[in-house]
């Protein structure tokens, strides 16, 4: 949890900078933009036991970082856009079958995670956008396991959506700060082993929850 409240102190100051650094232009929330995240990542079986996959409620988490771009329009007072964000998270679990807390995906760390969706907002203040969002979501599982020598090159591969809402504030006229949270549903993977071979689709119910805090520019 030390995580999740260092995550929030951070953006919380990034959010508080003073009023006056966007008096120096006219902020907007129009046009491309890129930035980096970091925050608090948590994954766990969802309300029903994963489907094909023994194991009983355990939760994975770690520390979230990645990078993100979108492109947003102004009309009136309100924003829409698109965006796209690809992350990392140090999240791992190692367990046997004798843990009575086994994750139901066995001994995995979590990978890589892709992003795609929408998001929608209004402005607060001329400086703040407040936002929701919602998309696609991708996301890997990366089996743990190792004879000494070698290590597996094996993961599950989790297709879902994602929703969220947060906030955003402008600080000069091309800088921003943000925070928000996401929840993600995942209910199908499949699994693919390191010499390339695929298995069919199986059912799942996996959760993801997220807190993460963002700096980026806009074009």
């Amino acid at each position: 949890m030390r995580t999740v409240f260092a995550a929030a102190l951070v953006a919380s100051t990034m959010l508080a900078a003073p009023a006056a650094l966007a008096q120096d232009g006219e902020a907007t929330f129009t046009g491309p933009r890129i930035g980096v995240i970091g925050g608090y990542d948590i994954i766990r079986p969802g309300s029903t036991e994963d489907s094909d996959i023994d194991g009983d409620d355990q939760s994975v988490d770690g520390f979230l970082y990645g990078v993100e771009a979108g492109y947003d329009i102004g009309v009136g007072g309100a924003v829409v856009g698109v965006e796209a964000e690809l992350s990392e998270s140090t999240g791992k679990v190692n367990v046997n079958s004798t843990d009575p807390n086994y994750f139901g995906f066995g001994e995995v760390g979590t990978g890589r995670d892709i992003y795609v969706g929408v998001r929608a907002g209004v402005l607060a203040t001329p400086s703040t956008l407040i936002y929701a969002k919602g998309g696609y979501t991708n996301a890997r599982l990366n089996v743990l396991a190792s004879d000494g020598t070698t290590e597996l090159r094996e993961n599950f591969e989790l297709d879902g959506w994602r929703i969220g809402a947060g906030v955003e504030k402008a600080i000069g006229t091309n800088t921003f700060a943000k925070l928000e949270y996401r929840y993600s549903n995942y209910s199908n993977a499949n699994f693919e082993f390191n010499n390339g071979a695929v298995t069919e689709d199986f059912d799942i119910d996996t959760d993801r929850h997220q807190i993460v805090a963002g700096v980026g520019f806009r074009f």
